[in-house]
């Protein structure tokens, strides 16, 4: 399993892909604990990974649900005149 650098962006789907992997190898057990424990820190590093990109969507949605909000609001009171 190749590491990946800070500077290096994975995407959701392939940190996350690469997590169920990791999970799925810890659960199995038969590694030594060096093994598991560099799984588990390889672990810990793609979920937040994952994170990053469900907090970013999280904002874009908010963002977008906010300017069409503003929106009908603005184009609400036009109306009203």
């Amino acid at each position: 399993m190749a590491r990946t650098d800070e500077g290096t962006t994975l995407g959701y789907e392939q940190a996350r892909d690469e997590l169920i992997e990791v999970v799925r190898r810890l659960e199995a057990g038969g590694t030594s604990l060096e093994d598991s424990l560099a799984l588990w820190e390889r672990g810990e590093e793609l979920a937040k990974v994952c994170r990053r990109w469900l907090e970013g969507a999280r904002a874009r949605l908010d963002a977008s649900l906010a300017d069409e909000s503003a929106e009908q609001d603005g184009s609400g009171g036009a109306e009203a005149q």
